[in-house]
């Protein structure tokens, strides 16, 4: 009686020494680390590694350690003032064509790095940085779209030769004014058909007969989220050139951004790219004069030469089709007669008639899209830090125009479905689509980090102790037991948070120590039933079995009630609620397995199989 079998006491091993061995990295040290990767304009080579060896031993800057994975150079210093003056260092040896993101790094050894187990992350209240709150202008966003139809109404009203008074932005809405009640009739008919989504009414004011547009609820709420989406989408792309590891760039509530930095300390810098510019232009190929001639300093005078991302060399016409200020929308997908990679861009009013004409008289030639950006660069000259804006221009792609197109047209000529996806990520995220307010901003040093850290181990410790004694006291040896699932309990909460390469924050210590005190429920449900049992004259074999057996739906019951509970917090909170929740879920879950079944699998080894007169309980 009271023995498993031996497969289920193997699971309960294995599942041990599997969270023991995906718990170890975090028991190394985490270094002030560096990760140094190259640009579209610059490739991280032995040459590029000599080169910084040789700028860090001329600073006197010792390197604890380095290894290279996935194409980056990860560098170990052995404290922070060290892993600020190489990044000082650096920055001046390699320019901008370089990222340096400054990162912790676990020293691990080889066959530990071999097998894929990482420690856990640490979110922005251990590691330090930079904590930032965006809000979206969404009633800018609004009006740029009914400016857009504004413009497009117009552009139609002309090409339909319909006369109109004035066609003007008032209140919300685009107004456009008649001197003849049947033109009134026959724009409304006209606009109507083209923009089915407009909400239309028609009135007289003054004698005059107006058309009134407006867009309804569900559009509204459609430009509202695009614009909240594509702003995310530009401030990653832009948070990037930080060169800041796992940065945090999310949603909050309908119209707010969080962006958190781990490590970063300079709320300046990261304000200049957070107010950088960036936009497209289209523009035709020269395909009239040479290269080779552009190379040697003789452009022609129409033409401007370019570089495309991997280097190479072009010759495009200076005359600018239309730019990213008048792509309203892109997406990516295929083409329907050749099934390759395409994006499938929408113009506003005014770039869709420019686009029309040129490439009515070009079919066959081909067109560039030019990514432009104003990105920020800081050296140090004289020993002042010196900060200027460097415009940098590439061309993204290059296809043929195959027909005439106008408002809405396909880009092809990609490799890959990836790069179409990537292509209508830049043309949607090359420019803020609506004005951002910075409204709340928080430095975290990286002391104060590594104090919340040492408070929160202490917490746990002190916690765990304090609970293990009472239990080793008050149980005795079926508390030393439940000492043993605690522990177990803990070393699985680390092991699934490091296998999900989760972030611990300080909310999330908070939710271990909760489940710390919470573990132990169980197995206090299921000790007091056995000395119950005891008591009504049971025998020790049929108290344990029934202690078991008659705790478990109390115990499930309870359990049930807290992940509830921490599924409603994740849902509806934000980060710091988020970070709580996920360590209390993961605590529950675990600490049911470790207090049902290991702790059951312990009191078998014990006491199973074998007559006992007295429990130690």
């Amino acid at each position: 009686m009271n023995r498993y079998p031996l497969w289920k006491n193997l699971v309960v091993l294995a599942v041990m020494l599997t969270a023991l061995f995906y718990a170890l990295p975090n028991l190394f040290d985490q270094d002030p680390a560096m990760e140094i990767s190259g640009t579209r304009r610059a490739e991280l080579n032995e040459q590029t590694e000599a080169r910084i060896r040789d700028a860090l031993g001329a600073a006197n800057i010792d390197i604890k350690g380095q290894d290279q994975r996935n194409g980056k150079l990860l560098l170990r210093f052995k404290d922070s003032d060290t892993q600020l003056r190489a990044k000082e260092t650096l920055e001046n040896t390699l320019g901008s064509d370089y990222t340096l993101a400054l990162t912790l790094s676990t020293d691990l050894p080889a066959w530990l790095q071999a097998t894929g187990a990482l420690p856990m992350y640490l979110g922005l209240d251990l590691r330090g940085g930079i904590h930032v709150l965006i809000d979206v202008d969404m009633d800018a966003a609004v009006k740029q779209s009914m400016e857009r139809y504004s413009g497009d109404i117009r552009t139609l009203m002309r090409e339909n030769k319909l006369r109109y008074t004035t066609v003007a932005l008032e209140k919300g809405e685009v107004v456009v004014k008649f001197k003849d009640e049947a033109l009134r009739y026959q724009a409304e008919e006209v606009i109507g058909s083209e923009f089915r989504d407009l909400l239309l009414e028609t009135r007289d004011e003054g004698g005059n007969f107006l058309v009134t547009a407006q867009m309804g609820r569900l559009e509204q709420q459609e430009v509202k989220k695009f614009a909240l989406e594509q702003n995310i989408t530009t401030l990653r792309n832009r948070v990037n050139a930080l060169g800041v590891a796992e940065p945090i760039i999310q949603q909050q509530g309908e119209r707010r951004i969080v962006v958190q930095l781990p490590g970063a300390q300079d709320p300046g810098k990261l304000k200049e790219i957070l107010g950088a510019t960036a936009t497209l232009e289209y523009r035709l190929e020269d395909t009239e004069h040479s290269i080779q001639d552009a190379l040697e300093g003789r452009v022609p005078v129409g033409s401007r030469l370019y570089r495309t991302r991997d280097g190479q060399p072009i010759l495009l016409k200076k005359r600018v089709i239309v730019t990213g200020n008048q792509i309203t929308d892109a997406s990516s997908g295929f083409d329907s007669r050749s099934g390759q990679p395409a994006v499938f861009v929408n113009l506003d009013g005014a770039g869709a008639g420019r686009m029309r004409n040129v490439t009515t008289e070009n079919v066959g030639k081909p067109m560039a899209v030019v990514f432009i950006e104003s990105r920020t660069e800081t050296r140090i000259v004289d020993g002042k830090k010196v900060t200027r804006k460097i415009p940098v221009e590439e061309v993204i792609s290059v296809a043929n125009i195959l027909e005439p197109f106008g408002r809405r047209f396909q880009t092809t000529g990609l490799d890959s479905p990836e790069e179409s996806r990537d292509l209508a990520l830049l043309l949607r995220a090359g420019a803020l689509a609506a004005p951002i307010d910075i409204v709340e901003e928080r430095t975290i040093g990286p002391a104060l980090g590594q104090d919340s850290i040492d408070q929160g181990f202490r917490s746990v410790v002190i916690g765990l102790v304090l609970v293990m004694i009472f239990m080793a006291v008050y149980y005795r040896v079926f508390g030393l037991v439940a000492d043993l699932a605690l522990l177990t309990n803990l070393v699985l909460i680390v092991a699934v948070l490091s296998l999900l390469q989760a972030t611990l924050t300080l909310p999330g210590i908070a939710g271990i120590v909760l489940t710390v005190g919470m573990a132990v429920d169980a197995n206090v449900l299921i000790f007091e039933r056995i000395r119950e049992e005891i008591r009504v004259g049971s025998t020790p074999q049929a108290s344990i079995h029934s202690g078991y057996e008659k705790a478990l739906s109390t115990i499930v019951d309870a359990n049930i009630t807290t992940l509830i509970a921490a599924v409603v917090l994740f849902s509806f909170g934000t980060g710091p609620i988020k970070g709580f929740a996920v360590t209390l879920f993961i605590g529950i879950l675990t600490s049911m397995f470790t207090s049902i079944i290991g702790s059951r699998a312990v009191i078998n080894l014990v006491y199973g199989g074998r007559k006992v007169k007295n429990l130690a309980i």
